[in-house]
């Protein structure tokens, strides 16, 4: 309960400004897929309305080629990369494909394929450069330079990533420590957040661990370097991210798990519908050539990609209308795959706000509780320090104003505050004693309030249960086959009151980042696909090794935004099961989309081969087995879908 005990600690020198970050748009449009997407997309949309509006029809084969250019130049490349290591992917049949129907005169349905790839690899390619971006931001946690203290006591300042083990270093109020290390000297309160995932500045006093990037409070601190900079934990965060994004299995579409043989089957196909007849059976070369293109056509994967693609991207438009992001179909999918949730606590089961929970006045005391809460947001009120706030806050929530006028104010690093409040004495600090053992064993913090010297009362301080935690952890466990579970940096005893009250029987306390990743890969060797939701710093490397990370959008660090698989917006925890169910009910939908376009298929391939298909009968059977599973898939924009995943999560 301690702010900066002088004016310089309170401002301290300000750097010299960084220059302005470029916005996302801008960083988007620096990716050549994206800029060849969009150039493809808009040469697309404007062939359609050339075509629709019967305009010329050169103009029209113009525009679309234009389209094959921008947006099929890559694949194709992707695609004989692949080829020459033996390896046929469906890029290259897709561009084949695409090619085959515009040889034929339907370059429309071969520009919707090119569209649709070039999109696909575009938003691909971004995520990639978010999450590489945001794992690079999170070096700035550690400053680059430091305060060393020489043998004769002389200050020099140095580049932190130039301290070694045994250097000590000055961290002055306000400052972030420049290297992990132990307090040799000095006492202060450091906000270990970033780290830890505790909500309140921890008391640091000699003897005690600190952690580069931590921002120190208002004392100021002499530590001892017990680790170089490459080893620090923050440093080990960013490497757990990039080992954890790098060796994640990789992700795939049911769908594409598949392409390597019918890509090879159907280019095979092709050839022998082409070659058999023209070669061995004496048909015409425009005949033969005919029959393989009504092939090529209606082999083509359309309707099984949009079997695939619409429900997935409906229920991810659908969840998003409705507070959740989810930033790929593939993560769609593959949270219909959750087998256990693994919540974070701070800020995630609970608001990240501490508040003042219980007022318990002491035996024998005279005071009222209105006046005791007065007195101590008198007290208070000009510390900046966390505990203060949810002091000064429950004296508001009461209508009480707080006591004055104040004089003689001031602050001791993890000791409290002291000041002179309408003429008394009053000290707001650490309980030792008493009913403060209560408070601590239960989970909360526990201050005691003295008055003119003698104690007062004892305030319960909790960071409280979000709303809606209980329903949401019920709902998790009806999805999964394992019983949702606690991970948290936080003291055992805080963790075992909030998991209890919100129905979690499995805790895991005192965890740093790379103890959680370790919790997470256990989980997962036990066959279970793990799900972690969490909103700091210190989540994600864990959500990085995890089958999935959902990210709590409005407190979450940029790293665990861009980690994340998916962001509640809201932070309404009851998305996550919900969430769950859309993926479900999509997958569903995709088996039933499958079912219908491979029907589809089979009938036309088989008429193709044993008979005679009419290309525009078989162009008609194709577009309409997409359309079928198209509109089939876009049943999950309703709201009753959402609706639904709510009630069947619940």
């Amino acid at each position: 309960m301690t702010t900066q005990a002088t004016e310089t600690a309170h401002n301290p020198a300000p750097a010299p400004p960084a220059p302005p970050a470029r916005g996302g748009a801008a960083r988007m449009w620096e990716l050549a897929e994206i800029r060849w997407a969009a150039a493809a997309t808009a040469l697309f949309g404007c062939g359609l309305v050339v075509d629709l509006a019967g305009g010329p029809r050169w103009l029209a084969w113009t525009l679309y080629l234009a389209c094959y250019a921008a947006g099929g130049w890559e694949p194709l490349a992707a695609g004989l990369s692949a080829l020459r290591e033996k390896t046929l992917d469906v890029d290259l049949l897709m561009i084949v494909a695409a090619v085959g129907a515009a040889s034929i005169g339907q370059v429309l349905d071969g520009g919707l394929l090119i569209v649709i790839f070039a999109t696909s690899g575009a938003l691909e390619a971004f995520a990639t450069q978010r999450t590489a971006d945001s794992v690079r931001g999170l070096l700035d946690l550690a400053p680059e330079h430091a305060t060393r203290i020489g043998p004769d006591g002389a200050e020099e300042t140095v580049p932190a990533a130039e301290l070694v083990v045994g250097d000590e270093i000055l961290v002055r109020p306000g400052e972030r420590v420049g290297a992990d290390g132990e307090v040799v000297d000095g006492a202060s309160d450091v906000d270990q957040a970033t780290i830890t995932g505790e909500p309140l500045p921890v008391p640091k006093l000699p003897g005690d661990e600190v952690f580069a990037g931590t921002l120190n409070g208002g004392g100021a601190l002499r530590v001892r370097v017990s680790r170089p900079a490459a080893d620090s934990v923050v440093a080990r965060i960013v490497a757990m991210v990039r080992e954890a994004s790098d060796t994640k299995a990789p992700t795939q579409l049911f769908i594409e798990k598949v392409e390597q043989r019918y890509s090879a089957g159907v280019v095979v196909a092709t050839l022998l519908v082409f070659g058999i007849p023209y070669l061995l059976l004496g048909h015409g070369f425009d005949d033969a050539l005919l029959r393989a293109m009504t092939f090529m056509i209606v082999a083509s994967p359309c309707a099984v990609v949009l079997a695939t693609m619409p429900p997935l991207l409906s229920a991810i438009a659908n969840a998003g209308r409705h507070g959740v992001l989810v930033k790929s179909a593939v993560v769609m999918e593959r949270l219909a795959d959750t087998g256990r949730v693994a919540f974070d606590k701070t800020g995630t089961l609970t608001e990240g706000s501490p508040r003042v929970s219980e007022l318990r006045p002491l035996p024998g005391v005279a005071l009222g509780e209105e006046e005791i809460l007065r007195l101590a947001a008198g007290a208070e009120h000009r510390s900046e320090h966390p505990l203060a706030r949810a002091v000064v806050a429950a004296a508001a929530e009461r209508g009480i104003e707080p006591g004055g006028p104040v004089e003689d104010f001031a602050s001791a690093p993890g000791r409290g505050v002291t000041a002179r409040v309408a003429g008394r004495l009053v000290e707001v600090g650490a309980a030792g004693a008493g009913g403060g053992r209560e408070l601590v064993a239960a989970g909360s913090t526990a201050v005691l309030v003295r008055v003119d010297g003698e104690p007062v009362a004892v305030l319960g301080i909790t960071d409280r249960l979000r709303p809606d935690a209980a329903e949401a952890v019920r709902a998790v466990a009806a999805l999964t086959t394992a019983p949702p579970v606690l991970l948290t940096g936080d003291n055992a005893d805080a963790a075992e009151r909030v998991a209890a009250e919100a129905g979690i029987s499995e805790v895991r306390a005192g965890l740093l980042p790379q103890d959680k990743v370790g919790a997470v890969r256990e989980f997962q060797a036990a066959g279970q696909q793990t799900l972690v939701v969490g909103d700091g710093v210190n989540d994600a490397p864990a959500m990085a090794a995890a089958h999935l990370g959902v990210a709590m959008g409005r407190a979450g660090s940029d790293l665990a935004l861009e980690t994340a698989d998916a962001v509640v917006v809201r932070d309404e925890l009851v998305a996550v099961p919900a969430v769950i169910a859309l993926a479900r009910r999509a997958r569903r939908v995709v088996v039933a989309n499958l079912v219908i376009a491979g029907t589809f298929i089979t009938v036309l391939v088989l008429w193709d081969l044993v008979g005679t298909l009419p290309l525009p009968l078989g162009v008609a059977g194709h577009e309409g087995s997409t359309v079928l599973v198209g509109l089939n898939g876009l049943r999950l924009l309703r709201t009753a879908a959402w609706r639904r995943a709510r009630g069947a999560s619940m």
